[in-house]
């Protein structure tokens, strides 16, 4: 593991503005910075970054973090992941403690797949460019394919030769430890203890994470596959996932990005071959079914997605998988397909890369229409096959659920009604009944802390939130209150006595939290402040606990800020000190406490209804001690209602 020492120099290198500035469009707007988000598709503006407070935050999506869970949920790193990314940028040596057996064991074979990769694929690049088997069987092949060799060199295509272990030998020859070479698949065990090439006689397509890393490799046959699989692809392994892995991804994330579009194909070499031609915003699923992490991966870098498959009845039944997943991930699907016994790479190879772009711009189909276009054609004159048809149609456009996607949903309804021949206001009730049973379902979950998060930010939750709930957010509005005047504030002086955060402590030493998240921060700045530590907003974004990182932000990070016109307001209004401290933390206490004695006596009136005598005289003493003290808070705070 990494440790802590090394942690907290790349903490304190990092600068968030300059990291999140890679990947958003960031303007200054006052103290802050604002772009769109990152996460999902916005026009006006909402994500903000704080590089006082090192943390961003969409007032839309919801999303927060530091700089480390930036990486980490943009770039889909893990935690160590996102460590060793800052560290490698601001020039931090890493060192590392001791870890489990285990994760020791883990680290070690990923790193030794990594080394056996990048020796394989420069083994296999040398026999494809500088061998007489290579440009004789292999080389000469691409060229016949028309693919160039600067082409080729950037995706570092290579060649594996006939011999039975001419690369296993190579590999046992530079020391690379034989137990991990089958985990790569680029060997086979034969007779026990006999490593032999597992990929002899093929073309070799690297495959490469988001990092420029290579993790796998796709084999293929020279020519047309007889008995043979035309592609052989490497095992799962802990570097090498194929569910969350495009081909091409690393090369076209830029172009993608730029064009506001991706390509999506099923082959390597209808990747090469496209950007050969110049079209670079194209990725391949490797034949595999889209898997819901290889769409988020696509929708890091646009919403806008065209799938381009042959026109055959596998190529169709191929581009229809996994159309809920996209419309659950909320990306706009267009449907390309290639003229019968044609793919991408051969078609342009045959039209040229102009017409090949101007077919793609003409023949965009509608995901949602094709679909139902296909499912009628098979249904026929079967009613009852119809009548299948028009629920599957009705609870795909259910997954439609965005309150900005309702007009695109409209106009679905209308054109499947069309279609079906059906009542459109038929089709409109059979969605919203899906829509209806999915949140009666979801509504059996008791909300959780983050839908109560987002309520709190202004934002509607997806799902509605009981009164129960609703209740217990407004309490919870002047507990995160505190909260947050203690992070912001605690360490400045209160008086010539004590700090902030002492004054706070003593004020609230008789009250708790009725939320336990809450509670528990506090209690930890509390405590670390009691040991001497100087604890900051700061200090707990860097938590190992999400619930804890996420929490801090939401109660630190506002949608709003003071005008950069404040300053003239203030000057207008003779006031020139502008810290503001004192008064914040002494009404958010004031009116913490006002709260929480509210409550009190509400409790108290109802304990005196069913009380007997002897109780209720006591309750009603106490009732009038809470009703003074209520009063002076009042007073205090000037003329108040708190509901």
């Amino acid at each position: 593991m990494i440790t802590p020492q090394t942690i907290e120099q790349i903490k304190s290198r990092i600068d968030i503005i300059d990291v999140v500035g890679e990947y958003v469009k960031l303007k200054k707007r006052g103290s802050n910075y604002i772009g769109n988000c990152p996460f999902h598709n916005e026009k006006t503006p909402s994500f903000t970054v704080s590089p006082v407070k090192e943390l961003y935050k969409c007032f839309g999506c919801g999303k927060s973090g530091n700089t480390i869970t930036f990486l980490m949920e943009h770039d889909k790193l893990s935690y160590v992941e996102a460590l060793r990314w800052l560290a490698n940028r601001y020039n931090v040596e890493v060192e590392e403690t001791e870890t489990t057996p285990e994760q020791k064991q883990f680290v070690q074979t990923a790193d030794s797949l990594y080394i056996i990769n990048s020796f394989a694929q420069k083994f296999f690049e040398d026999k494809l460019f500088n061998t007489e088997e290579g440009q004789n069987i292999a080389l000469s092949y691409l060229h016949e394919r028309g693919f160039r060799q600067d082409v080729l060199k950037k995706f570092q295509v290579g060649y594996n030769p006939n011999n039975r272990d001419e690369l296993a030998k190579a590999l046992l020859q530079n020391q690379f430890n034989k137990e991990f070479l089958p985990r790569t698949g680029l060997v086979a065990v034969r007779n026990e203890t006999e490593l032999v090439d597992n990929y002899r006689g093929r073309i070799i397509f690297p495959i490469h994470n988001n990092s420029g890393k290579i993790i796998g490799f796709g084999a293929r046959v020279i020519g047309k596959a007889d008995r043979a699989p035309k592609y052989i692809n490497t095992p799962e392994n802990e570097v090498y996932v194929k569910s969350k892995i495009l081909y091409g991804s690393y090369f076209a994330r830029l172009a993608i990005d730029k064009a506001d579009e991706c390509l999506l194909v099923e082959g390597y070499t209808d990747v090469v071959s496209l950007h050969q031609a110049g079209i670079e915003n194209v990725v391949a699923s490797g034949g595999t079914s889209l898997t819901t992490d290889q769409l988020r991966l696509v929708k890091k870098y646009t919403n806008n997605l065209t799938i381009i498959y042959d026109g055959d009845a596998a190529g169709i039944k191929a581009a229809l998988r996994g159309l809920d997943m996209a419309l659950d991930e909320s990306l706009n699907v267009r449907l390309v397909l290639i003229p019968d016994k044609e793919d991408p790479d051969s078609y342009v190879n045959k039209i040229g890369a102009t017409a090949f772009r101007e077919f793609v711009a003409g023949n965009k189909k509608d995901f949602i229409i094709f679909q139902l276009e296909v499912m009628l054609k098979e249904a026929a004159n079967d009613v009852q096959k119809k009548s299948d048809v028009t629920n599957s149609i009705a609870q795909t456009l259910s997954k439609i659920s965005k309150a900005e996607d309702f007009t695109k949903l409209q106009d679905y309804i209308r054109q499947c009604a069309g279609l079906l021949r059906i009542d459109e206001g038929g089709l409109t009730n059979l969605v919203n009944k899906y829509k209806r049973d999915k949140i009666a379902k979801d509504e059996k979950k008791q909300p959780s802390f983050e839908d109560i998060n987002q309520f709190h930010e202004g934002e509607q939750p997806e799902d509605v939130l009981d009164d129960h709930a609703l209740l217990i957010s407004q309490d919870e509005a002047f507990e995160r209150n505190i909260l947050r005047v203690l992070l912001e504030h605690g360490l400045k002086p209160w008086d010539e006595t004590q700090s902030m955060a002492q004054y706070i402590f003593s004020e609230l030493e008789q009250f708790h939290f009725d939320n336990n998240q809450l509670e528990n921060i506090y209690n930890e700045y509390r405590r670390q402040y009691e040991q001497g530590l100087e604890p900051t907003a700061k200090s707990f974004l860097y938590n190992e606990d999400e619930n804890i990182k996420n929490l801090v932000v939401a109660v630190t990070m506002l949608p709003f800020e003071l005008s950069p016109n404040w300053d003239e307001v203030l000057e207008g209004m003779n006031i020139v000190n502008r810290d503001v401290s004192h008064t914040d933390v002494s009404m958010s206490v004031n009116y913490y406490k006002l709260r929480k004695i509210k409550k009190m006596l509400e409790e108290n009136q109802r304990d005196m209804e069913h009380a007997p005598m002897d109780e209720l005289m006591k309750l009603i003493a106490v009732h009038k001690d809470l009703k003074e003290i209520e009063r002076l808070l009042t007073k205090e705070l000037g003329t108040v209602i708190i509901r």
